[in-house]
């Protein structure tokens, strides 16, 4: 699994996550199969976004329409974005290992 993770803040969050929820990237049709919406606990207008794709090229063409999203409206719900695209090398449940011993 490759996850792009998009991380920045936000003057706003309600009105972040209206522009979130509008899709203008059109996350299902760009590929992406799962993501996760996360604040900061200490700074609740910092987000964290978590996409998953099935391959890094996904990743990728999916980061640069939203850099071009970001370069046309962006500045006015989110300021100074920061992503990386990561492969998972693990993924363990601990919950279902403490289950089974």
């Amino acid at each position: 699994m490759v996850t792009l993770r998009i991380q920045h803040p936000v003057p706003d969050f309600a009105r972040w996550k209206r522009a979130f929820d509008a899709d203008p990237a059109k996350r299902r049709d760009s590929g992406v199969i799962r993501y996760t919406v996360q604040r900061s606990v200490s700074n609740p207008n910092f987000v964290m976004i978590d996409l998953e794709f099935g391959s890094v090229r996904e990743a990728e063409v999916f980061l640069t329409k939203m850099r071009r999203i970001w370069e046309g409206s962006g500045s006015t719900v989110m300021f100074s974005p920061e992503s990386c695209i990561a492969e998972t090398v693990e993924s363990v449940e601990l919950t279902e290992l403490a289950a089974t011993t």
